[in-house]
């Protein structure tokens, strides 16, 4: 006989259907006890409902790790009703959120009841933005967003290694794509679940960036022994392509604008600096390095100015 929350769970899902959204989740099996929900690779949009974003679980004897709760009540609540339908357990230990980005920790409401964990700078982050990021994803999306408001992760995550229900977890505290990135590494399945540290087939984004830190943090994730990477955002892989990919790309980001601010190029004229072949095929190329020029170049700018006059 179903649990309570199973049953509560597949209400939700119900309730979801009538709102207007239905988000087609189908986990993908990576290993045993362990999946991954693919998000599409794309802005948000009313079509999409804010399903951009890769989201996932691992299966324990106590119940289910999700990491991520995806972008909406509804996704969250579809989230929970699909993983109570194919765990083992068919229970959710806990919610992990990997940064205070808003397709990552919307969704946290289905999970009321559970422990949610999250760095300290992103639990504060949250706090602070949580309700202004929702509105704003409100006004992208629409009827997707239906009772979604923001709910900040009541327990701090810490790095180290974790046991729950006989599975080892090492979590992983990072920054530079925001001021706070975890990842969570499966020690059974050598399954790494990267968030939005690592984007693969699909540009960076940038409006938290520190591109230096997150190098740094890239090259942490890259001593990990992954068999199976799962990004934050494009397809999962099983080599080193995809942080190779994001490296290449911040590190071609950083050099650009700053070559651009020693040349003393404006904005406008910034926008128009053609990509390098092997960036063009990235979902969204042009538009991301026009966001990142918008977020990032007028730091780049000021430091250049002030450089200039202190000689």
């Amino acid at each position: 006989m179903r649990s309570l929350p199973v049953l509560l769970a597949l209400l939700a899902s119900l309730t979801a259907l009538a709102a207007g959204h239905e988000y087609h989740l189908n986990g993908q099996k990576l290993a045993d006890g362990v999946y991954v929900f693919v998000g599409a690779r794309e802005h948000f949009s009313r079509a999409n409902g804010g399903n951009i974003v890769n989201t996932g679980f691992i299966d324990t004897t106590e119940g289910a790790v999700v990491i991520d709760s995806g972008s909406s009540r509804l996704y969250g609540e579809q989230q929970r009703a699909w993983i109570s339908g194919h765990s083992a357990s068919r229970r959710i230990a806990r919610v992990y959120i990997t940064h205070a980005h808003p397709d990552h920790f919307l969704g946290s409401q289905a999970y009321a009841e559970v422990p949610q964990y999250a760095l300290p700078a992103t639990r504060a982050s949250i706090a602070e933005s949580g309700d202004r990021l929702s509105d704003n994803l409100y006004r992208l999306v629409g009827a997707a967003m239906s009772g979604t408001q923001s709910r900040t992760p009541n327990l701090p995550a810490g790095e180290g290694r974790v046991l729950i229900g006989g599975r080892a977890l090492q979590l992983i505290a990072g920054s530079g794509h925001t001021e706070a990135d975890l990842a969570v590494y499966d020690e059974a399945s050598g399954t790494l679940f990267a968030g939005d540290l690592v984007f693969y087939q699909r540009t960076a984004t940038t409006p938290n960036a520190d591109i230096p830190r997150w190098l740094a943090a890239l090259q942490r994730l890259e001593a990990i022994p992954y068999k199976t990477l799962v990004p934050g955002h494009g397809p999962v892989v099983q080599g080193p392509e995809a942080i190779a990919q994001t490296r290449d790309y911040l590190r071609w980001l950083q050099s650009t604008l700053q070559e651009a601010a020693r040349k003393g190029v404006d904005l406008p004229e910034l926008f128009e600096q053609p990509l390098p072949e092997r960036f063009r095929d990235l979902a969204l190329a042009r538009v991301e390095f026009m966001r990142s020029a918008e977020h990032l170049y007028p730091a780049l700018e000021l430091d250049t100015l002030q450089g200039q006059g202190s000689h």
